[in-house]
């Protein structure tokens, strides 16, 4: 029997997970090419696949698969069909996180959080969301669970205060919040946090833990909740290269080597697979979440101080990506050491 043809659209991280997804889940489907705008910044093909641009996709009767961060799905469907084609579908963000789950439990990679047995102990939970000053409105109806609270990040950066709790409070970095993002967060969390567990969320992504879930964190004694691993072509070190200078990685490495050099030594095998924890959000015990902490930003600082120009010097968010990388490699490292769970990563719109 033919197998149904499908194209992806996008090129990156999203789109490549769906597509190994598909791959893994569907025999019956195959993916023919990846669409993009164009090609500046995309690869030229993936897994063997084309990647072609949208003005040269010819085939108005393939079903088309629209895997990019959810902001873009308004200005590609836009574009499609002003091309007339109209047979596609939005993967939304909980649809990714449903697919990525049963891609995951089919492969026997990261185990999800709701494989595990639920019990009577509900967890003592504190995750704080991170909100600026600047954020615009949330066109979606979002009520957070009571075990969520607001947390300003960059408070020291303005006179406004949208949150009672504020990442410019006792120990902070917060006026680094303009190279940092969500880590200024992060950090604050670290120093003051003091439920069993500790997480960090965004102000537009969460991860997807339900009440019923507070119940399988104490029964299944579960280290770390993380969001699914997005899978990357070739491997993850494609990753630094989009979002972050060569030299700010090598400054990165630097740091590594000189403070955590078992890490150092570990870091270009882990960073040869094509599984990377993106967001900087977790939730983690107390004592593993402040460990982390505690483990991450010497390294940041460090890193700071070895950039060109310094980390102070500047305000590109470079230091909230290398966080996530920092955050792959260590919990990658730690793979075998932690009860990691995961779940999926939900978009707000």
């Amino acid at each position: 029997m033919d197998k149904i043809q499908v194209a992806v659209y996008g090129a990156q991280m999203v789109a490549v997970s769906v597509y190994y997804a598909i791959k893994t889940l569907y025999k019956d489907c195959k993916v023919i090419c990846f669409i993009v705008n164009d090609l500046t910044g995309n690869p030229v093909q993936i897994d063997g696949i084309p990647v072609v641009p949208l003005d040269e996709f010819q085939e108005n009767h393939i079903k088309i698969l629209i895997a990019t961060p959810e902001n873009h799905h308004t200005s590609i469907v836009e574009a499609l069909e002003a091309k007339g084609l109209k047979d596609y579908v939005c993967m939304d963000s909980h649809t990714e996180a449903r697919l990525m789950e049963r891609y995951y439990n089919k492969t026997g990679r990261f185990q999800a959080l709701r494989t595990y047995p639920k019990g009577q102990q509900k967890a003592d939970l504190a995750v704080y969301m991170t909100r600026f000053h600047k954020d615009k409105p949330l066109r979606s109806d979002y009520r957070a669970q009571d075990w969520v609270y607001p947390i300003q990040a960059g408070a020291s950066c303005t006179e406004i205060s949208i949150a009672d709790v504020r990442d410019d409070q006792g120990d902070n970095i917060s006026e680094k919040n303009v190279n940092y993002s969500e880590l200024s967060a992060l950090y604050w969390v670290g120093k003051h946090g003091i439920a069993d567990y500790l997480g960090l969320f965004h102000y537009r992504r969460i991860l997807d833990v339900q009440e019923e879930d507070l119940y399988r964190f104490p029964e299944n004694d579960v280290d770390v909740i993380l969001p699914y691993p997005t899978v990357h072509y070739p491997n993850i070190r494609e990753h630094h290269k989009r979002y972050l200078k060569e030299q700010d990685w090598c400054a990165m490495l630097k740091a590594l080597e000189e403070l955590a050099p078992s890490y150092a030594e570990a870091y270009p095998f882990l960073f040869e697979g094509q599984y990377f924890y993106n967001y900087n959000m977790l939730i983690a015990k107390k004592e593993v979440f402040k460990t982390f902490c505690d483990w991450l930003f010497p390294i940041l600082a460090r890193t700071e101080a070895l950039s060109e120009p310094k980390g102070w010097e500047r305000a590109d968010r470079y230091i909230g990506y290398l966080g996530e990388n920092l955050t792959t490699l260590y919990f990658l490292y730690h793979q075998k050491d932690f009860k990691i769970a995961h779940t999926g990563r939900w978009m707000l719109v």
